[in-house]
């Protein structure tokens, strides 16, 4: 296969466009040269030392870079790099522990989530995930802890009624009955496994306020959502909550490299310089030198070019994403339209009225991207966003090079496909 901007091209020449970045990885565009050399350069310099031992420049670099990128609430914070999303929200799930540690708190090790939610392929970040289908089979290896629900507007457990404030009371009744909590983990706006879900208004406010008053850190997993696939540097932007701790990954490469990290804020940080002054965890190729060149390569041309205010609701991008995904709704499988920026989520229902999902073993989604890769068209299907078994949706997540005349393209046919797969 080859990829050049937002197409990609497989082994017998078909070309394609890729609608999802894969699974909303790539934000850059496919083959970037200034990237492939920056990583080229790099190895030519010096392409591994383990991190125990040596610190290299081009880690410091892009780690100073990534907190500025952050924002003015991770002013003396660090950064832990990793190989990956799952190896960054396992990493943080143990700092978060051994934070708790270094402020006196021994009794506190238990991570709280959401249901419908997903953090990662590791046992750990399984444990703490709530997407039934890709758990249920590991649930004797885990150790599971409390969830709440996962604020979904289309399918709402409190019929849109102030439902901000009763989703973030349930982790308020959680935290008041468990004070073994260290940390309360959760996507700002869901990833695929409810596809752009977005809170309502004053729900991230609120529990970020509760995790505080209760000594609670809180993780924000950013793997998805993160480096300007919404329209901001971090999705947590958009309503001015700042995280103890964020988790990078995919658009932090771009998928040039395997690369995630865990960004700390300066609590964090300095609780634990002034315990121990070790964090007790550790991979071989954490801060791999070649993968954090391509981080940074990546993170230059995300500002030099503008990408992230070009994929916000107002800018061009983003807007025709919006526009083109809104057109969908006159479809009769389509029940739902959501997400922010280029993180975009379309779900199926068998009758728009009564919201009712397609049978599992239908894989209606399935059929969908089916249907539109036939036409040259690359999405991300998905299915359990009822209830972790029944429920069709896709997520839509072009890079942010991706011209207006693509995505009405992509529009057109998507809905077509759409249509096709609803007659088999």
């Amino acid at each position: 296969m080859r990829g050049a901007g937002a197409l990609l091209w497989d082994d017998a020449g078909k070309q394609y466009l890729d609608f999802s970045s894969s699974a909303a990885v790539n934000f850059i565009g496919h083959g970037v040269r200034e990237v492939v050399e920056a990583m080229a350069a790099q190895g030519r310099d010096l392409e591994f030392v383990h991190s125990s031992q040596f610190v290299t420049p081009v880690a410091e670099e892009f780690a100073r870079e990534l907190l500025d990128f952050a924002g003015d609430g991770f002013r003396g914070g660090a950064v832990f790099f990793t190989s990956g999303g799952s190896e960054a929200v396992e990493s943080a799930l143990k700092l978060a522990r051994q934070y708790q540690i270094e402020v006196g708190q021994k009794q506190r090790f238990q991570i709280l989530s959401r249901r419908q939610s997903y953090h990662g392929a590791t046992l750990g970040a399984l444990a703490v995930s709530g997407n039934i289908k890709r758990r249920e089979i590991y649930l004797p290896m885990v150790r599971e802890f409390d969830q709440v629900a996962t604020p979904y507007c289309y399918r709402c457990g409190y019929g849109c009624q102030d439902c901000a404030r009763h989703y973030a009371a349930e982790l308020e009744r959680a935290l008041s009955a468990n004070h073994q909590a260290a940390a309360f983990i959760f996507e700002p706006v869901s990833g695929a496994t409810l596809g752009g879900a977005v809170p309502p208004d004053g729900y991230l406010q609120q529990i970020a306020e509760i995790c505080s008053r209760y000594g609670v850190l809180l993780i924000a997993d950013e793997v998805m959502t993160g480096m300007g696939r919404t329209g901001r540097n971090f999705a947590v932007d958009h309503w001015g909550v700042v995280p103890d701790i964020i988790v990078a990954a995919k658009g932090l490469s771009s998928g040039y490299a395997p690369l995630g990290a865990v960004i700390a804020g300066a609590n964090v940080v300095d609780a634990m310089a002034r315990g121990s002054a070790t964090f007790v965890h550790g991979f071989t190729y954490n801060s791999h030198p070649i993968c954090a060149a391509a981080g940074r390569a990546v993170l230059k041309i995300i500002r030099e070019q503008k990408l992230v205010s070009a994929a916000s609701c107002d800018g061009p991008v983003g807007r025709a994403l919006r526009d083109a995904l809104e057109t969908l709704r006159a479809v009769p499988a389509v029940g739902d339209v959501r997400g922010m920026g280029l993180l975009r989520g379309v779900e199926f229902v068998r009758n728009q009225k009564t919201k009712e999902p397609f049978p599992p073993a239908q894989n209606f989604s399935a059929q969908v991207a089916q249907k539109a890769a036939s036409r040259g068209l690359s999405v991300y299907p998905m299915q359990g966003s009822v209830d972790g078994y029944s429920g069709d949706h896709l997520l839509i997540a072009p890079p942010a090079i991706i011209s207006e005349e693509q995505i009405r393209w992509a529009g057109e046919q998507l809905g077509a496909a759409i249509e096709e797969a609803a007659r088999l």
